[in-house]
């Protein structure tokens, strides 16, 4: 059972002997009455049957996300990538187009093949603290000549551009601030731009497509960090309680809808502070490509993979290039591999090479579906374990941590979704020759997987032989 609702939602489940389960779910406060001829919509509600085991259950929705639900820029599934960005905009960091462009040539000069190169905040005017939004436009001093000068660079570099966007909130002496109180919740003290407001939306929905175009901006990247609930709940009547929610929801879908409209082939990608807009009619608009701000950590990432890919089948995250051990317990379907200082004279590119070389052969799998062959622990003495399978190719991934507290060496593990009567070739990434093994045997008995050093990532390919 789902809610899709990107506001405040809440839900009950009261269980009974006489009604066994009773659920109760959707926005969390409503008291309103409606206006002649006005119109409301309320959150969706998606209820899924299977047979089987609760994992058939989760690739059962799996794969009802990636058939019926995911967008499709262009019509497209949309394809695994890698994505770099450069130093942020942080004191003594400041991003500019001159800087920019000295990153690109940093990994392309390396032979980095990248898929997008990603603005992140701060390319606006700003002073000297991004969180100062409400004026979109390119700061005229960093960029003179608008970011289609760094659009026009990566292009011609065979990447496309993500930039980062947060229309939503408005700070004090901003654009919007000053020109259009009356749109903020909050007015010139800034707040939250009121999406329910048909002029405001109106006006963001052109500001920011003529921004997309004439930039050459190829992915919308839209973040979202602050709390809009108290703006709402302010605004409403004593009996309109619940309406400034709605107005705001519906202003935010129809605003990327209409992007979409007007874009078809660009993704959106759902940032909100690190992963907290994950709602199901977002993520039918948009890809949530920062999963977390809470990234480096090992265990913790590995924990995000194991109970993310439960639901949600696109998502990404970025690592620096450490080892395999941190590298692999990021990946995701887009992701981003840091160099560090990439301009540094005499850096030796040879190991990220080898990453990105490893995670390319494995994107494919990543759309298939998904089984935790572990439990789920935080705990650095265990090993965690899952499988991404593509049963339409016959072919599938597992990967395997040792973590660094683990006194264990050696582990089977049963994989799903195999055929038992076929034959399989299973092939350690880093090690040796194939072996040939039945799928009952990989089903029933389990694939050894042996680890003499921690903590170590181990990822095994296996193919359907024909």
């Amino acid at each position: 059972m789902v809610l899709g609702w990107p506001g405040q939602w809440a839900a009950e489940f009261n269980r009974d002997e006489k009604t066994r389960l009773r659920v109760r779910g959707g926005q969390e406060l409503t008291h309103f009455k409606l206006q002649p001829g006005e119109e409301v919509r309320t959150p969706l509600a998606v209820v899924q049957f299977w047979k089987g085991d609760w994992i058939r259950g989760q690739n059962v929705w799996r794969r009802w996300m990636v058939e019926h639900n995911l967008p499709r820029p262009g019509g497209k599934r949309m394809p695994p990538a890698l994505m770099m960005c450069t130093s942020d905009f942080y004191p003594g960091m400041k991003s500019s187009a001159a800087e920019e462009m000295k990153y690109v040539d940093a990994y392309v000069n390396a032979g980095v093949k990248l898929d997008y190169w990603w603005i992140d905040a701060g390319w606006y005017p700003c002073g000297d603290s991004w969180p100062n939004v409400g004026t979109w436009e390119p700061d005229p001093e960093r960029y003179p000549k608008g970011l289609k000068e760094v659009s026009d660079y990566v292009h011609a570099k065979g990447m496309k551009l993500v930039v980062w966007f947060e229309p939503e909130r408005v700070a004090k002496g901003t654009w919007l601030a000053d020109n259009h109180p009356d749109w903020v919740l909050g007015g010139k003290g800034g707040g939250l731009l009121n999406l329910g407001n048909p002029q405001a939306r109106a006006w963001l929905t052109d500001h920011i497509d003529k921004l997309l175009t004439e930039q050459g901006i190829d992915l919308y990247r839209q973040d979202f960090n602050m709390d809009p609930l108290g703006h709402w709940r302010r605004n409403d009547a004593p009996d309109r309680q619940g309406i400034t929610e709605i107005r705001h929801v519906e202003g935010y879908l129809a605003y990327w809808d209409e992007l979409r409209r007007r874009h078809p082939d660009m993704p959106i990608d759902t940032c909100a502070s690190g992963g907290r807009r994950n709602d199901l009619e977002t993520l039918r608009r948009a890809f949530p490509l920062l999963r977390s701000d809470y990234r480096s950590e090992p265990t913790g990432t590995q924990g995000h993979t194991y109970g993310m890919a439960l639901w949600i089948p696109y998502y990404g995250t970025g690592v620096g290039d450490s080892d395999d051990y941190v590298v692999r317990s990021h990946w995701c379907p887009w992701l981003g591999i840091g160099r560090g200082e990439p301009r540094k004279a005499g850096l030796d590119w040879t190991k990220y090479h080898h990453m990105l070389a490893d995670l390319r052969k494995v994107f494919e799998y990543f759309s298939g579906d998904y089984y935790p062959l572990t439990s789920y622990s935080l705990d650095n003495t265990v090993w965690m374990a899952w499988q991404f399978d593509r049963p339409d190719l016959g072919e599938g991934m597992v990967q395997v941590f040792r973590r660094a507290e683990s006194p264990y060496e050696s582990a089977h593990l049963k994989l799903r979704g195999l055929e038992s009567e076929a034959r399989y070739t299973v092939t350690d990434l880093d090690r040796g020759a194939p072996q040939e093994l039945s799928g009952r045997e990989l089903l029933e008995k389990g694939l050894q997987v042996t680890i003499p050093n921690r903590p170590s990532a181990v990822v095994i390919i296996y193919k359907k032989m024909r």
